[in-house]
């Protein structure tokens, strides 16, 4: 029994991570209507950015913003740059500049900081707590991305802002008759994603070790959550990161083994995709063609 209460309690700080990516996914989703492939690369330059801050002597939490940060600025200017020429684009082209845009950071985060394994420092202790069933670091962890997880529900509804950011995602020409500038939604929400992304590269650094590929796993587990939990609603889908941490845990603990839990997310896809397209808590989307 103990172990079981274990595996959850792990499950539910790696899923914390997952959630993170998961709602990422979802706010590009719902600005372009794709899934934004490069996200795991994204919040792996992110984390290498923050990396790279603390060599230099900053302390780790003043890296941490200034990466947040930058983070930021890059996502802004990859949606006015790079996707808002896409607007207009048939399916398979944006798919394809999705596509593009993950080979590029991937290979510019090991061209400038090189392929080698780096070990990322956490500013928090990594001795077992609360019984052992827990170490500092996960506790830490799951702290900073609720926080995050929060701040984001509070900021997108009881903002203005993010009121404007969710009209102009959700029905953009209506946004526009009153007055919203949806072109500037979307890079802010590209913005955003970004940020999150690279908030939840750093908590998973410490844990999987730093290099160009960190975050591959990782984005899979979040895609299965962000579908698990509704690709078009942010709520579901941090739930759903939540619950594809604790699924992985146990199945990996109890049914697969530590190798193949990496197939649980695939069979999650698959099983949602299969019985339930929508989520459990999308809506259904009808459309004449």
């Amino acid at each position: 029994m103990e172990g079981v209460i274990h595996q959850v309690v792990s499950g539910i700080a790696t899923g914390g991570i997952y959630a993170s990516v998961a709602l990422a996914l979802v706010m590009i989703y719902q600005a372009t209507h794709h899934v934004n492939f490069a996200q795991g690369e994204m919040a792996t330059f992110s984390t290498y950015i923050a990396l790279t801050f603390i060599n230099f002597g900053l302390p780790y939490w003043l890296a941490f913003i200034c990466a947040v940060v930058i983070s930021f600025v890059i996502g802004v200017v990859i949606e006015r740059v790079l996707m808002r020429p896409m607007a207009n684009a048939p399916v398979l082209a944006s798919v394809g500049v999705f596509v593009g845009l993950l080979l590029v950071v991937n290979s510019l985060s090991g061209w400038i900081f090189d392929y080698t394994i780096k070990q990322f420092p956490s500013p928090f202790p990594t001795t077992p707590i609360l019984g052992g069933y827990i170490s500092g670091h996960e506790l830490g962890s799951t702290v900073v991305t609720l926080i995050v997880l929060v701040s984001i529900w509070l900021f997108f509804r009881f903002t203005r802002l993010g009121l404007a950011m969710r009209a102009a995602a959700f029905n953009p020409t209506s946004a526009r008759l009153v007055g919203v500038r949806v072109g500037w939604m979307l890079a802010l929400g590209w913005g955003l994603a970004a940020a999150i992304g690279a908030v939840a590269g750093c908590m998973v650094a410490p844990i999987v070790f730093l290099d160009p590929n960190m975050m591959a796993g990782i984005l899979l587990y979040a895609f299965a959550g962000a579908l698990l939990g509704g690709i078009d609603n942010p709520l579901g889908a941090v739930l759903g990161g939540f619950l594809v941490g604790v699924l992985e845990n146990l199945g990996g603990a109890y049914l697969v083994g530590t190798e193949l839990k990496l197939t649980l997310a695939l069979v999650i896809i698959v099983a949602v995709l299969t019985v339930k397209p929508s989520g459990l808590m999308g809506r259904r989307v009808y459309s004449r063609v």
